[in-house]
C-alpha cells in the first residue's frame, strides 16, 4: 500500500488523500476536496484513481467529488446511510465491509458516529497498520459535534473502536490541527511532557510536511484519549465544580469537547 498525504493548503487545512496498490497502480482518492491537487498527484505518480471514498458529507470533504468523477469515472463510496447526502454514491458501506484497491490494498470501514452520524473511518490491512480517520480523530484532538453530530457517540468511537486499534496505527487525519490541539492539552493537562516536547516542531510547520503520529503517540498527548488523568480530571473541576472526584471517562471527554468547542 502506498499512501499519498497531499495538503490542500486551503483555509479549512484539509489533508486529502490517494491510497494506490503499487502492483496496479489503481487508487482510491479519500475526500478528494482539492480535485485538482488529487488528479496531479496521480498522474505524476502514474495511478489511476478507480474509487473514491467520503469519510461524511460535510462540502469540505465532498467539494472535489464531480470533478474527480468526471476526469476519472471513479466509483463514489461512503456511509450506506449517506445517499440522501452525497450525491452520486455508487456504493454504500457499512462496519466491516472491505474496500479492495488493485490486487493489494485492503480497507476496513469503521462506522464511526460523532461528528456526524454517517462517518467512516478505514483502517488498513498492512503489517503496518493505518487508520485514516477523517474528522473523528485529529491529531492531538477529536472532531467537533456542531454539524448533526453526537458528542456521546463521538466518546463511543473513540472508546469502543479508535482506541482498541494497534498501538502501532498510523494516524492520517483529515485536517491538520496538531499545533491548536496541542495547546489545548495543555491548557487542560499542564505537565503534559509529551505534549510541551512536540508543540515547538509543530509550531507554525509546513502541513505538507507534517510527522505521521500513532496511536501510541496520540495516547500520550491527545486529551481524547486521556480521560483517567488526575491532571485532565482536576483542571476539568476547576470548569465544573460539581464533576465528581473521579468522574466516569465518558463525562469526561464529554466536557472536554464542551470545553473545546469554546476554546
Amino acid at each position: 500500500m502506498i499512501v499519498e498525504r497531499i495538503w490542500t493548503g486551503n483555509a479549512y487545512r484539509n489533508y486529502n488523500y490517494l491510497i494506490a496498490c503499487p502492483e496496479t497502480g489503481e487508487a482510491l482518492a479519500i475526500d478528494p476536496l482539492d480535485h485538482e491537487k488529487c488528479l496531479s498527484a496521480a498522474k505524476v505518480r502514474g495511478w489511476q484513481i478507480t474509487q473514491l471514498l467520503n469519510t461524511h458529507e460535510h462540502h469540505d470533504h465532498t467539494g472535489g467529488n464531480d470533478a474527480i468523477v468526471a476526469a476519472t469515472g471513479a466509483k463514489v463510496i461512503a456511509h450506506h446511510k449517506a445517499g440522501g447526502k452525497i450525491a452520486g454514491m455508487d456504493r454504500g458501506v457499512k462496519a466491516g465491509d472491505v474496500i479492495k484497491v488493485g490486487k493489494t490494498v485492503e480497507l476496513e470501514c469503521l462506522d464511526t458516529p460523532g461528528h456526524t452520524m454517517c462517518h467512516i473511518c478505514l483502517r488498513s490491512h498492512t503489517e503496518q497498520p493505518a487508520l485514516f480517520s477523517g474528522d473523528t480523530l485529529f491529531n492531538a484532538g477529536a472532531g467537533n459535534c456542531h454539524n448533526g453530530g453526537d458528542p456521546l457517540l463521538m466518546y463511543a468511537s473513540f472508546a469502543e473502536q479508535l482506541a482498541q486499534l494497534p498501538d502501532n496505527t498510523q494516524v492520517y487525519p483529515g485536517h491538520d490541527y496538531i499545533e491548536n490541539n496541542l495547546k489545548f492539552t495543555l491548557d487542560r493537562e499542564p505537565d503534559n511532557t509529551a505534549a510541551r516536547t512536540l508543540l515547538p516542531a509543530v509550531t507554525d510547520h509546513d502541513p505538507a510536511s507534517s510527522m505521521v503520529t500513532t496511536l501510541a503517540d496520540e495516547k500520550q498527548f491527545n486529551t481524547f484519549f486521556r480521560l483517567t488523568s488526575a491532571s485532565v480530571i482536576a483542571r476539568l473541576r476547576e470548569s465544573f465544580p460539581d464533576l465528581p472526584a473521579h468522574p466516569d471517562a465518558r463525562t469526561v471527554f464529554v466536557k472536554l469537547r464542551e470545553l473545546r468547542n469554546s476554546w
